[in-house]
């Protein structure tokens, strides 16, 4: 449900969610000719800082991002509601002395809404949550906003992280509606982080916050043409975060270059910004060892010619490649995956509801269940909540059948997967496209999902960077980086010297407009 903005910024300040004065929020745009130019701005963070740091600076990056919103989001549907606080709190930023200013003084950052923040509701795009406001941040949340960041808004995701049913349309919630492709508004963005990434992709924030269990960071951001950072498992703080599944959760940043996300996560993961933006732009690719996994290739030939162009492009800027490279899945891996993702949803979550300030309207899965089962026209317009019915049935993390399964996934993905690859081979790091270009939009069947190299990063909890490899006919394709445990700014390194090579090639004639 997306509200009609009004132009004045005070009353456009307001945290609604969004009505039907734009018409229903799953209504397609007629057609191309209804979709203005998205605005493209600059998003470099350093050039938006020494613009804060001037009189009235925050103010006015906070105006433009609002202007952006409101020229453009009734279409694309990014974000859920904005911050009723952010006019007081830029103009508090443009009064701090300068010397009590911090490394994001000023800039305007969304957060994608399974994340608590003390000024605005915490959702999941879920009609049951739709009142909830915990009156706390989430750890990441709370770092962000003590180095200065403006806290403009929340942005709309697959409802509650697309884990309710197997036959989902990424970007759908039920507040939220349908978020749309940045590049095709016919298309798929994603998820679960796709308001996240679509917001970034258009210019709306320099930085974004996305969450990740399995590809909700690195698919939304491949396929919108941004960069997103999935860094090690346990490294940010997960307090104040819905949850899925706590051995893969972890918040990550989402920005239009590799410094500017890595900026995000150092200060997310409270080491110095100074000294990780120079290890990362200080990174190098002659004499780095790298897998190519082909494995993770093969599914469209488009994405493949791009790989191999990248492939070239880090040959010729000196790296040693070792090709050829797969990870083994034993039989059953991934109904282990998923056995895994559901035991730990259920106590997750009901951990989370008992853990609130005050009650939500409902306290635990199964009355979750039963408030969409009671609504379910309302709740479930197009798809089910079958994911959840299982994770309800689930004995508890103490059952053999967990424990046994998460010892073999975890085996797998790390001694015998990417821990192996590495040591045998003496690499740095793995690449792999991130994901096929972006489908269409299907809210009677689902997602059309090619491939992707999302699953044995996020299962072994290690570091995943995607950042843009071209496009085929149009549309943005990622490539992935992953390397071992705790070798999140190596991976960061790696990504931003790769970006420098500016070798991204456009495959095919764009696709023509619907």
């Amino acid at each position: 449900m997306h509200s009609a903005r009004i132009a004045p910024l005070a009353a456009l300040m307001i945290t609604a969610l969004f009505s039907s004065s734009c018409g229903s929020a799953d209504d397609p745009p007629r057609s191309a000719d209804d979709i203005p130019a998205p605005e493209h701005v600059p998003m470099d963070i350093p050039a938006m800082l020494e613009s804060a740091n001037q009189s009235g600076g925050a103010s006015q990056l906070l105006a433009d991002a609002i202007r952006r919103i409101d020229a453009e989001d009734p279409i694309y549907r990014a974000v859920l509601h904005l911050n009723p606080h952010a006019e007081r709190l830029a103009a508090e930023r443009d009064n701090l002395d300068p010397d009590a200013r911090g490394p994001l003084h000023g800039i305007p950052v969304l957060i994608k809404d399974n994340m608590e923040t003390l000024d605005m509701p915490t959702t999941a795009g879920a009609h049951a949550l739709a009142d909830l406001r915990t009156g706390r941040d989430a750890g990441v949340v709370a770092r962000l906003r003590e180095s200065g960041a403006i806290m403009l808004g929340k942005t709309n995701l697959s409802e509650w992280a697309n884990f309710r049913s197997e036959r989902s349309s990424s970007g759908w919630s039920g507040l939220g509606g349908q978020t749309r492709n940045a590049v095709d508004f016919a298309r798929s963005p994603c998820g679960s982080s796709s308001g996240s990434a679509v917001a970034v992709a258009l210019g709306y924030v320099p930085l974004a916050l996305g969450t990740e269990t399995n590809g909700s960071i690195i698919c939304p951001a491949a396929i919108n043409g941004v960069v997103g950072f999935k860094p090690t498992v346990g490294t940010l703080p997960a307090d104040g975060i819905i949850p899925i599944a706590h051995t893969q959760d972890t918040a990550g940043p989402m920005a239009r270059s590799v410094t500017d996300a890595a900026l995000g996560f150092a200060i997310m993961a409270a080491l110095p910004p100074d000294a990780v933006i120079e290890a990362v732009r200080a990174g190098e690719l002659g004499g780095r060892r790298i897998g190519i996994v082909r494995g993770a290739s093969g599914y469209h030939e488009g994405v493949d010619a791009l790989f191999d162009a990248a492939i070239d492009a880090l040959r010729e800027a000196g790296v040693e490649l070792v090709d050829d490279l797969e990870f083994e899945r034993y039989d059953g891996f991934n109904s282990d995956t998923f056995a895994v993702l559901l035991h730990e949803f259920k106590h997750d979550l009901n951990a989370w509801f008992a853990g609130l300030p005050e009650p939500a309207r409902v306290t635990t899965l199964d009355e979750l269940i039963a408030f969409n089962e009671a609504r379910a026209a309302e709740t479930m317009p197009y798809f089910r909540q079958e994911i959840f019915i299982k994770a309800a049935a689930t004995e508890g993390l103490d059952a053999a059948v967990y424990r046994e399964a998460l010892a073999r996934i975890r085996a797998a993905t790390r001694e015998d997967g990417i821990d192996r690859l590495l040591a045998e081979h003496g690499l740095d790091a793995l690449i792999a496209p991130s994901v096929g270009p972006a489908w269409s939009i299907d809210l009677v069947n689902g997602d059309h999902y090619l491939g992707g190299f999302s699953t044995f990063p996020a299962v072994a909890g290690y570091p995943h960077l995607t950042v843009p490899m071209g496009t085929v006919h149009g549309l943005p394709v990622g490539l992935s980086i992953t390397a071992g445990a705790d070798g999140d700014i190596e991976v960061l390194a790696l990504g931003h010297a790769f970006e420098e090579l500016d070798a991204r090639p456009d495959l095919g004639a764009p696709l023509p407009k619907n």
